[in-house]
C-alpha cells in the first residue's frame, strides 16, 4: 500500500468518533484542537468526554452506534474495542466515501495516522506506512529532541517578516533570497538562547530598519 501524505483542513468540518475510552478520548481531542465539529457516540465514555459534552466542546451521545450516525460526517474514527463493529463503521464509511480510520486496523481504513511531532506550526510527519508504528514511534523520539521550541518561535518570526514584506509591491519571488539569508544564518541558534539584540541586528543587517523581534512576533498573519 502506497499512502499519500496530506494535510487536511478540518476546521467547522463535522467528524465523528465511535467509541468513548481512552483512544477515542485522544481522537477527539486532537479534532477539536484543529478546530472541527466533533461528535461522539459511545455507550459508555471517559470523564474528560463528559466534560467536554457539559461545555458545549463536543456533541456526546451516550448510546450505541447507528449508520445514520455517519452522515454528513466529513471524517471518522473508530475508536472501539468491537473488531465487528469496527468493521461496520469502516464499511459505512465507504458506501459515503467517507475519510475513516480505525484505531490500529490499518487495513479497515482508507487513511492511517502519522506519528507526528509538533511544534506549534511546526508539524513534522512520520510514516512507516503501516509497517511498523514502534519504529516511526522511535524516530518521532528523536526528532523531538531535534526540534526544539524555537523551531516554533522561529516560524512564528518568519510568519512576521512574510506578513510584512508582502504588503510591499514586489513579486513574492523577490523575497526568497531574503527568506533564504535568514534561514540559512544562525538565528534558530540566537532564538534559543534567547539572544534578541543579537537577532535584531541580524534583522537589520538583512532586513534594514523597522523589523524588531519582539514587533514581529506579535503580528497577526491571518
Amino acid at each position: 500500500m502506497k499512502y499519500y501524505p496530506v494535510f487536511i483542513d478540518i476546521n467547522a468540518r463535522k467528524c465523528l468518533v465511535v467509541g468513548g475510552g481512552a483512544v477515542g478520548t485522544r481522537k477527539a481531542l486532537s479534532l477539536v484542537a484543529c478546530g472541527a465539529i466533533v461528535t461522539v457516540v459511545s455507550p459508555e465514555a471517559t470523564e474528560k468526554l463528559k466534560t467536554l459534552a457539559q461545555q458545549g466542546v463536543i456533541t456526546l451521545k451516550t448510546r450505541i452506534y447507528r449508520p445514520a450516525d455517519m452522515d454528513g460526517m466529513f471524517l471518522v474514527f473508530g475508536a472501539t474495542n468491537n473488531d465487528v463493529l469496527n468493521r461496520q463503521i469502516n464499511q459505512d464509511a465507504e458506501k459515503l466515501n467517507t475519510l475513516c480510520n480505525i484505531a490500529d486496523r490499518p487495513e479497515v481504513c482508507n487513511f492511517i495516522l502519522p506519528a507526528t511531532v509538533k511544534r506549534d506550526d511546526l508539524v513534522i510527519a512520520i510514516s512507516t506506512s503501516g509497517k511498523s508504528p514502534a519504529f516511526a514511534k522511535k524516530l518521532r523520539k528523536q526528532l523531538e529532541q531535534q526540534f526544539g521550541p524555537e523551531y516554533a518561535n522561529f516560524l512564528t518570526l518568519m510568519g512576521g517578516i512574510r506578513s510584512l514584506l508582502l504588503r510591499e509591491k514586489h513579486a513574492p519571488e523577490a523575497h526568497k533570497p531574503i527568506f533564504n539569508r535568514i534561514i540559512d544564518s544562525n538565528i534558530i541558534d540566537l532564538i534559543r538562547e534567547d539572544k534578541k539584540a543579537e537577532i535584531n541586528n541580524l534583522l537589520q543587517e538583512i532586513l534594514g530598519d523597522g523589523f524588531k523581534f519582539d514587533d514581529l512576533m506579535e503580528i497577526d498573519h491571518g
